[in-house]
């Protein structure tokens, strides 16, 4: 299939009153098994590569994306490329360089940590320079954090500065702290179903839930329900990669040719693929 963007796969699940789902690209074998569950779902999916993961291939992120690039490309549905969680100024300025090359149609401009004025500022001035360029900007407002954190009052997103962030900004989604975290290995989350529905009704752009990893089939499916449109899922990919990693390791205990660890730890994460992206779609 021709590469997909990820506003019109955003859009589409909008229309539907649905989700699509993104799934975090750490090796070549995780965007090969994001696809392969996708596929086997019968759904659209976007492959997205975090600042971090940059930073564990030494700081470029051209090889990655382009291998991305190219699974996506030979998938059997449509798959997009996303640049995520990005605060480095230099990284942005490059993804909005490299964007026709690499085949990446979206990024997340991520200065939720900065203050308030200074995070519409920065994310402003990046958002202008990557419409520029036909990218499509995703931001955050109220830091998705540890599970802790997360779950503090004070750091839920309040709508009517929500409505006033994208007003300013010009961002086309939202990422919103409304009761999930990142790098949970736990699905014990609790979602704010009512604020979700607040937010989406106050800032009329779509809106993303971060650390999905972390929540309940039945809560993330009313998450959805209630307005979410983009669901973002890393570690229960690497749960259960691992998982399968130590499991076949274990089996074969000789073994010294990584293939046949590699297939377990890649079916094990298609596995995770196809069934949260059936729930949202």
């Amino acid at each position: 299939m021709t590469l997909a963007r990820t506003g019109d796969l955003v859009a589409a699940a909008a229309s539907r009153d649905r989700a699509v789902a993104a799934f975090n690209v750490i090796s070549l074998e995780h965007a090969e098994a994001i696809v392969a569950g996708a596929e086997s779902a019968g759904v659209p999916v976007i492959l997205q590569i975090s600042q971090n993961a940059v930073r564990f291939h030494g700081g470029n992120p051209r090889p990655l994306l382009m291998a991305c690039r190219e699974v996506a490309t030979a998938a059997g549905v449509d798959v997009s490329l996303h640049l995520d969680h990005v605060d480095d100024a230099e990284l942005i300025s490059l993804a909005i360089e490299i964007a026709v090359e690499t085949g990446l149609s979206s990024i997340m401009v991520d200065a939720s940590t900065l203050d308030y004025a200074a995070n519409v500022a920065t994310t402003a001035d990046a958002t202008r320079r990557a419409h520029a360029a036909s990218l499509w900007v995703e931001a955050e407002l109220g830091e998705v954090g540890g599970k802790d954190g997360a779950h503090a009052p004070g750091v839920r997103t309040d709508p009517d500065e929500a409505a006033s962030f994208v007003a300013a900004t010009g961002v086309d989604a939202l990422a919103v702290a409304v009761g999930s975290s990142h790098a949970m290995t736990e699905r014990s989350a609790s979602i704010d179903h009512q604020l979700v529905a607040r937010l989406a009704a106050a800032v009329g752009v779509p809106l993303v839930l971060h650390g999905s990893s972390g929540v309940p089939d039945d809560d993330l499916s009313a998450a959805v329900a209630a307005g979410i449109r983009k669901v973002n899922v890393g570690t229960a990919l690497n749960v259960a990669g691992t998982a399968a990693t130590r499991a076949a390791l274990a089996a074969a205990p000789s073994a010294v040719d990584p293939r046949h660890v590699a297939v377990a730890t890649r079916d094990a994460m298609a596995g995770v693929v196809a069934h949260l992206g059936r729930l949202v779609a």
